[in-house]
């Protein structure tokens, strides 16, 4: 009870996180020209000399929409940074109607986030080899193609902090498109499926299922009307094809936009007992 009510304090006075949790707003992570920022939550209080492992959140909206401080993404920074996580909810470069092609800006500005906490891991008292990147809908989509293209897939970007790896140890898809050559066409490419089929394909996070790619844990509810079920169904059985680490969890009932407490089921212990195993103890692929 005591815990509720202090909640209901913050949220009347303006807050919108929970007790124990420190939140930096709009941090910059990007050039100095860039008007996307980042909001960071950290727990108050990290032992001396302790390393935090750490999340990068990825709002989802569309790729023309959202924003890294809605309703889902405080459940997420708030129940991350009490579990111990520094976690990073970022914006992002969004497609405007009429405008030039953001891809692959918008990966790009998501793989320079994880650089970032990665040049600011001693400040944050995180671990540079436990970051884990998780996104929603088209975040999950960003979040899949974090996790699962390397250096040699051609979307790592120039500019600051390129001396650190965009590499993570696991990712989570929240109910994301995962093949987009199955997929509407999108305006954030300035083509149409039928004038160039091989971007939709390179920009597709089941392309790139290996058998040593991070561990992945893939969530989608049965009454989403917004993302194809199949969509996940597709990045399970591509990962799992490939030999590598995968949890699909399908939640009965729970359409688009949950959180990690959607009424039909909570989600977090399965999502704790996942990290716990895979970014809790031995990394996978080295940060460094």
């Amino acid at each position: 009870m005591k815990k509720l009510w202090w909640c209901a304090l913050a949220l009347v006075a303006g807050q919108a996180w929970a007790e124990g949790v420190k939140v930096e707003k709009d941090i910059a992570y990007l050039p100095a020209d860039r008007a996307e920022k980042a909001d960071l939550y950290r727990p108050e209080k990290v032992p001396a000399g302790a390393k935090a492992p750490a999340l990068l959140w990825i709002h989802g909206g569309g790729f023309s929409g959202g924003d890294k401080a809605q309703k889902r993404e405080l459940n997420i920074g708030n129940n991350f940074a009490e579990r111990g996580y520094v976690v990073m909810s970022i914006n992002y470069k969004l497609q405007t109607k009429g405008g030039p092609p953001v891809w692959p800006q918008n990966l790009h500005d998501c793989k320079t986030a994880v650089r970032w906490l990665r040049a600011n891991a001693a400040r944050l008292q995180l671990d540079p080899e436990r970051i884990a990147v998780a996104g929603g809908s088209a975040g999950g989509h960003l979040a899949g193609m974090v996790a699962l293209t390397r250096p040699e897939d051609g979307f790592d970007p120039q500019g600051p902090y390129s001396e650190f790896s965009c590499a993570v140890q696991c990712g989570l898809d929240f109910y994301g498109p995962t093949d987009l050559t199955r997929w509407h066409d999108s305006a954030m490419f300035g083509k149409t499926k039928a004038e160039d089929i091989d971007i939709y394909r390179k920009a597709s996070p089941v392309t790139y299922a290996r058998k040593d790619s991070p561990p992945m844990l893939i969530l989608h509810g049965t009454a989403d009307r917004t993302v194809d079920i199949k969509q996940s169904e597709a990045l399970a059985a591509a990962l799992k094809k490939a030999g590598a680490v995968v949890h699909y969890e399908v939640i009965p009932g729970a359409p688009h936009t949950f959180d990690l407490q959607p009424r039909q089921k909570d989600l977090r212990p399965l999502v704790w007992a996942f990290l716990d195993k895979h970014l809790q103890g031995k990394p996978g692929r080295t940060g460094q």
